[in-house]
């Protein structure tokens, strides 16, 4: 006899639908898969039987023959488990199909008494099932509030094989629901603020542009002056994901398998800050059966590299193609996926490997040679493709005690919110949406040499004072072209239509500190 049932492969982070077809005969008893089926597939022969005979069914003592299509496809994944399991009962007539399945698809992991546990990339494969005209899902009930993201799709959770035999035959009628998708709540959880850091007014202001415009920023000084509070605080004034951001975040975190089966849906946007003893694969993504690494789990998020120069050479030119492109591709001998990665790259550094070239209070204990080593191990093109580069100085003792003592607080003024900040912020993105209306284009970073002509043009006054800077920096093109993005960023802060003097003059300053790379 023969049974075919649908299921979804993964690809990277598209689901695409996949029959398994099952055929049970008379000769001599073997179990054997077909179509390039990984490991874990060709494991399921046990852990099938078992749940099988486990859930009350008779296994049948005949030649089974399974087959994955399409067939030149690598299929990976514990989630052929119950679609496999059912087409072998089909097929064997153990149990007898009293509907239509050709509209339902089954998803799940079995384990040896028949239950059916959840599997990770639910939630983009279940978005290529719809998208592929299927509208039912039989998945396991620990990823039914992942799969009910998928607005329109009817999921029937179940708990163990026996249950899902039982809905074949007509037996038992499972508790279906058809999805909403994902309402957003009211409120989001008050995370760290930009008011705990006292004085460092240029690097918030810097912080704000990085923010708005979506630019990398780079920042370099002395230990103990607040780089690494900062990096930790502008996830709180960036703008809320979009809904298709979450649903592109979430399934990145679904096929990482790392989502909360409480809560499986992202509604902030991610904030990644991986140590620096990070191998290459784990930066990038990799592995057997690739996986997304820390660039693409930063997607729609940020990358926070602190001591970036402790990174190993070969980690940090991961973030070079990422960093211009917006997605990474891994290649492997089974085959090759490509993973969204469009992330806000924050990175702090030291000066030197004591820390403390260029400040006024300590001395720096580095020579000369020493000093270049260190900072040369942040490559040239790579520092050419972070937009901002900030000096983090040493904040005077009144800034520190502002907040604490009436007198220091009139003195050094009251510190910035990130409320203050993420209202400035949420006006230069709302300028940017208008702006690019009807074009893909996510924010001021992410437009293209051509697109930032048109969008970034320049007067007669800014165009003299680009040309000077060009030549006395020795820009890159590439260089030139992040100052006018990160002007035009500036500029929609002010709420101008147009960039000015003043608007290039700042992201000008927020270029390279020549005395730390002289």
């Amino acid at each position: 006899m023969y049974a075919r049932i649908m299921t979804a492969g993964l690809y990277g982070l598209s689901g695409e639908p996949t029959w398994v077809e099952t055929d049970v005969e008379n000769g001599l008893p073997g179990f054997f898969m077909v179509g390039l089926a990984d490991q874990a597939i060709r494991e399921a022969k046990e852990r099938i039987r078992s749940a099988i005979l486990n859930g009350g069914h008779k296994f049948p003592d005949k030649r089974i023959t399974v087959n994955l299509t399409p067939a030149n496809k690598r299929k990976e994944g514990s989630h052929f488990d119950l679609p496999i399991a059912i087409g072998l009962l089909l097929a064997s007539e153990a149990v007898l199909c009293r509907g239509d399945l050709s509209g339902t698809a089954f998803l799940g992991e079995l384990t040896l008494d028949g239950r059916v546990l959840g599997c990770d990339g639910v939630l983009p494969m279940v978005i290529g099932l719809q998208r592929s005209g299927i509208r039912r899902v039989v998945l396991p009930q620990e990823n039914a509030a992942e799969a009910g993201l998928v607005k329109g799709m009817e999921i029937m959770p179940v708990g163990t094989l026996g249950e899902a035999a039982e809905f074949i035959e007509g037996g038992l009628s499972l508790s279906a629901f058809v999805a909403e998708g994902y309402r957003p709540p009211e409120e989001s959880p008050a995370g760290l603020d930009f008011a705990d850091i006292r004085g460092q007014q240029t690097v918030k202001r810097a912080a704000q542009v990085a923010a708005a415009g979506g630019h990398g920023l780079l920042m370099i000084g002395p230990p103990g002056t607040g780089k690494s509070m900062v990096g930790k605080r502008i996830p709180g004034i960036l703008p809320p994901l979009t809904y298709e951001e979450q649903l592109e975040v979430t399934q990145i975190y679904s096929v990482a398998g790392l989502l909360d089966p409480q809560r499986p849906f992202l509604t902030e946007r991610p904030f990644r800050a991986p140590h620096h003893n990070l191998s290459a694969a784990a930066l990038a993504g990799g592995g057997t059966n690739p996986r997304p690494g820390e660039i693409s789990l930063s997607h729609c998020g940020v990358l926070f590299l602190d001591e970036l120069p402790e990174f190993s050479a070969g980690t940090l030119e991961c973030l070079r193609q990422p960093l211009e492109d917006g997605q990474i591709t891994i290649a492997r001998a089974g085959g090759r996926c490509t993973y969204p990665a469009r992330f806000m790259l924050v990175a702090a550094m030291n000066p030197c490997r004591c820390g403390y070239y260029g400040d006024p209070v300590r001395q720096c204990t580095c020579n000369e040679s020493d000093r270049k080593k260190y900072i040369g191990r942040v490559s040239g093109p790579l520092l050419d493709r972070i937009d901002m580069h900030v000096a983090v100085e040493r904040i005077a003792y009144r800034e520190i005690r502002g907040g604490l003592h009436p007198a220091a607080e009139e003195t050094a003024g009251p510190p910035v919110s990130s409320a203050v900040l993420r209202e400035g912020v949420m006006r230069a993105v709302a300028m940017q949406k208008e702006r690019y209306d009807g074009r893909k284009i996510a924010s001021n970073a992410r437009l293209t040499p051509r697109q930032t002509e048109e969008y970034c043009p320049l007067d007669r006054v800014c165009a003299k004072l680009m040309e000077s800077a060009f030549r006395r920096y020795h820009l890159s093109a590439r260089s030139y072209h992040r100052i006018l993005r990160t002007a035009r960023t500036v500029a929609d802060l002010a709420g101008s239509a147009a960039i000015c003097e003043e608007h290039l003059l700042e992201a000008l300053s927020y270029r390279m500190p020549e005395r730390f790379f002289e």
